[in-house]
């Protein structure tokens, strides 16, 4: 049984994280929830505040916790923040679990990207495969988690996909993707639920990835049109077009330090398909994704509710 484990959770105030808090309560996990705002949740659990900067401040709030789930990172398209994500993702991950391990952590679940499995072009993404390395030479024993790109409701910040979905949503979609790529959608409560089965069901040392369902960038926009009575984009933008412009933007934002309007990474991405196969996280988790089309009409509702000025 779950109930009287204690759980320390890292980035609960997050789109991902805060699903996984309302799992592991569902669960009966008492939670410590590090944030570094205090935060409000669906149940009963300990704030914690702390920032992975600086580990030492919280170190004592993991003593008694059996488990860590480590959800929090920093994502950022902007070339300011290369140095801070490594600082936090990386930096931040080793002194978390060294931490941990003397606060006698048994098993931590680690929160990965579907990216380092091939496509870890941007700082972050790099970021996350030597978050992954420290995190397994590490003296905690880690199951590693590796979601796709989660989708559904509560995505605040939003993430690159929320505001994919956003901007359809606002009418700003204009032009398919570049490429004829593609992606895996995954809903964000089948991600959560994932991470609390691999408290007790993940094997130590493997490396899960945990996707949805492999779509065309023409068949999420499709999807999306069905859902929100959009209309379809019928212009394809150029590659060469969108890499000169998404070019242009990244000087422009590193002498200004402003956030790019025309991620390279994302241009970059727009003509390879980042499918993924979830068989192994199947086999040992007994993961079964649920319909994305469900997640993106969650997400789409949930935007629709909670933020003013957006139609679709």
């Amino acid at each position: 049984m779950a109930r009287g484990d204690n759980v320390f959770l890292t980035g609960a105030t997050g789109f991902v994280g805060s699903h996984i808090l309302r799992e592991l309560l569902a669960a009966g996990y008492a939670v410590r929830a590090l944030a570094r705002t205090p935060l409000s949740g669906p149940g009963d659990f300990t704030f914690v505040r702390g920032d992975l900067r600086d580990v030492g401040a919280f170190a004592h709030a993991l003593n008694g916790c059996r488990y860590l789930i480590h959800c929090a990172a920093l994502y950022s398209f902007a070339p300011r923040d290369r140095v801070e994500i490594a600082r936090v993702n990386v930096d931040g991950t080793a002194s978390l679990l060294a931490a941990a391990h003397l606060a006698g952590i048994e098993r931590a679940v680690l929160t990965s990207s579907s990216a380092t499995e091939g496509h870890a072009e941007s700082g972050y993404h790099r970021s996350k495969l030597e978050q992954e390395r420290v995190a397994f030479a590490s003296r905690v024993p880690v199951v590693a988690l590796l979601p796709t790109a989660p989708v559904g409701p509560g995505d605040r910040k939003p993430t690159p996909t929320g505001k994919l979905i956003l901007d359809f949503m606002r009418g700003q979609i204009v032009a398919k993707a570049p490429g004829h790529g593609g992606m895996n959608l995954v809903a964000v409560e089948d991600v959560a639920r994932a991470h609390v089965t691999a408290l007790k069901s993940g094997r130590i040392g493997e490396r899960y990835l945990i996707g949805g369902e492999n779509l065309t960038m023409d068949e999420i926009w499709q999807m999306l049109s069905e859902i929100t009575g959009r209309p379809m984009p019928r212009w394809r933008a150029p590659y060469a077009l969108a890499l000169t412009a998404a070019y242009v933007d990244e000087l422009r934002c590193v002498f200004t330090g402003a956030t790019p309007a025309v991620p390279l990474e994302g241009v970059k991405l727009s003509r390879e398909r980042m499918y993924a196969d979830s068989s192994r996280a199947h086999d040992a988790l007994g993961y079964t994704p649920t319909p994305v089309r469900a997640a993106l009409e969650r997400a789409v509702e949930w935007f629709r509710v909670t933020l003013s000025g957006v139609e679709g």
